[in-house]
């Protein structure tokens, strides 16, 4: 399973990514489109975060999702 995953299904990935940062916006989601560095931009610029620790939080979210 790979990020092209998450991109080719974005419409019903993007309801997770906003269960796990209700900050984004659906304009900030509409953005992302399923690019991961675009989520990662926006995490950092909504919740303040470095860009490594973003990159993190991604990492774990994706894997903690169970994908069919």
């Amino acid at each position: 399973m790979d990020w092209n995953r998450v991109e080719g299904n974005w419409k019903q990935t993007k309801g997770k990514v906003k269960e796990q940062w209700g900050k984004l916006t659906d304009d900030d989601l509409d953005v992302i489109a399923g690019k991961r560095d675009q989520l990662e931009g926006k995490i950092q610029e909504r919740y303040g975060k470095a860009k490594d620790e973003a990159k993190k939080d991604v990492d774990a979210w994706y894997n903690s999702q169970t994908w069919q």
